[in-house]
Formats: structure tokens, sequence, C-alpha cells
């Protein structure tokens, strides 16, 4: 079947193959979604020719799923930047991560992260600036994962539910690295004012609703925004690992400290301690500070 066939198909699957149906595309998807958006950045880290590159690059533009920015004119440079329509397939990378991590590098079950593929992928993090992905906070409002003015303490987390919601999947404390999602929520509270004294504010990350999100941060009290990556935007920008439970995909328990730059400066994971990983934060974010002179 030809990519023209593809495209007049009477089924969603094969339409959208039409436009991104070859893994390069899709790998260039990944690498514009963690912020390699200029041309010799996917050069470098795809190992692409420059023309297969040129020529995906252009296909990618005219169906949509990227726009050029002009950053240079002489001679003329650009940003290659996901649209809304190409931010309609984060979701897709993030299942596609989840399936290859879990039934092609891993065994078929779901397990913490710890001496994997995960835990090297997140390791090479550490001094990276990916870009400033925005969320929808359970307060209602948006916020960005950095702050220009602050450092942040971004914990990522399956899932917290208050208890009248009823709304943890079957068998959930069973998967490896769910429980204690609760209890890192409520340490990161007792902390919270330290946190702030040292520099920083607290941002707590899962995929679920921002509705479920709020009714969770009234019946714990918590001091501090809880956001919705429901749609795998800071999924994808950090290259988080996800698995899949009750229908959704949900975060493995990972947290980063970043910089008021958005350069992440310490990485916890696995978070194989909830109740500790707030005072190792504490600890590294004044340790940073400090040899800094903030």
């Amino acid at each position: 079947m030809r990519r023209e066939d593809l495209a007049e198909a009477d089924c969603g699957i094969a339409q959208a193959l039409a436009v991104i149906g070859d893994w390069q595309s899709l790998l260039i998807v990944r690498e514009c979604a963690a912020g390699v958006t200029r041309f010799e950045g996917l050069v470098k880290e795809l190992g692409l020719s420059r023309r297969a590159l040129t020529e995906r690059l252009a296909t990618l533009v005219a169906d949509g799923v990227l726009a050029k920015h002009v950053y240079s004119d002489r001679p003329a440079r650009y940003d290659y930047r996901l649209t809304r329509r190409g931010q309609g397939l984060l979701p897709v990378l993030v299942a596609l991560q989840e399936w290859g991590t879990q039934h092609v590098m891993g065994d078929g079950g779901v397990t913490a992260v710890a001496g994997t593929d995960e835990q090297h992928r997140l390791d090479s993090l550490l001094g990276t600036t990916p870009p400033s992905v925005e969320l929808a906070s359970h307060r209602g409002d948006s916020l960005r994962l950095t702050d220009t003015d602050r450092w942040t303490v971004a914990f990522f987390f399956p899932g917290a539910y208050a208890p009248e919601s009823h709304g943890y999947p079957p068998g959930w404390s069973e998967i490896p690295g769910t429980r204690g999602c609760t209890l890192e929520c409520l340490t990161y509270a007792e902390h919270h004012q330290e946190l702030a004294a040292a520099g920083a504010r607290v941002v707590g990350v899962s995929t679920q609703r921002p509705d479920q999100l709020a009714a969770f941060a009234a019946h714990a009290a918590l001091p501090y925004d809880l956001a919705s990556d429901a749609d795998g935007v800071a999924s994808s920008a950090y290259r988080l690992p996800v698995f899949r439970a009750g229908g959704a995909d949900r975060l493995k328990r990972v947290s980063l400290l970043l910089d008021p730059d958005g350069t992440v400066r310490h990485v916890q994971a696995a978070v194989t301690d909830p109740a500790g990983s707030a005072a190792d934060m504490l600890a590294r974010l004044r340790e940073l500070t400090t040899s800094a002179g903030v």
C-alpha cells in the first residue's frame, strides 16, 4: 500500500501513518518534544544523513506536525517546533515508550525504575535543559514546570486519590513503585516551608485529571501545586518512564531539581524511600545554592 493510499483510507490509524508512518519521523518528533529543535542538533542526536533529515523535516512541516521559526537570517536557520497538531502525537510517543520498555527491553511486567535502561536515560538528564512545559494546575490555572525566579522541586508520581473518590485501579498496590504516593505528597508538605526558605517551590505531577488532583490536594491540605500531565507533555519533554494501569498511562516515581534556568541539577530515580526523598532534595538544594552563593 502506498502512502497516498493510506491517506485516503477510511481509518484513522491508516491516515495517521500516512503522515508519520516511519521510525525516523517519530524520532524527530521525540527530539523536538525534548527541546532539540535545530537541524544540527537533530543530526547529532539521531545520526541521520543530512539529506534524509531535510526530506523528513520538509514532510513534517508540510503535514502541519512541525512549524519553522527563524532564529538566524544570514544564513537562514530555523527552529523546528511542534505545532498543536504535532503535540497531539505526544501520547503516542509515551505509549510507544511504555510498550518498548515493558515488552521489548523488559519481560512484559511492570517494574520500578532501578538498574535499567530507564535509569540510564534518567541519569542522562543531569545537566540538560529540557523545554519548560506548561501543565494544568489543580487550582484551575496553568503553570510552567520551571520558574525563572526560583528553583523547582518537581516530583512525578503514579497517582494519589482522596478517600471518597475510589480512584485507585484494581491491584494498584501490587504494582512496583505505586505504594507511597500519599506519603510522598505529605512529606513534601511537611518540608514545604524549609524548601521555600531555601529558594525552591514544589510541584507534584501525575497523569491524573486536574479535578482528581484538586480533590486530593484539598483532602491532604497540600500547600503546593499539583499538576496534570494527562496529555504527556512533561513525559515527552523529559522522556519519563511510564506504565499503564486502569486504562491510563501513569508516571513512575521520579524527582527532579531544576534551577531557575530549567537545567536539571539533581535526579532521584528510583525513589524507593518516598518519606526520605524530600529531605534528600532539601539537602541537595541547600548544597547547590550555598556553593553558588545564592
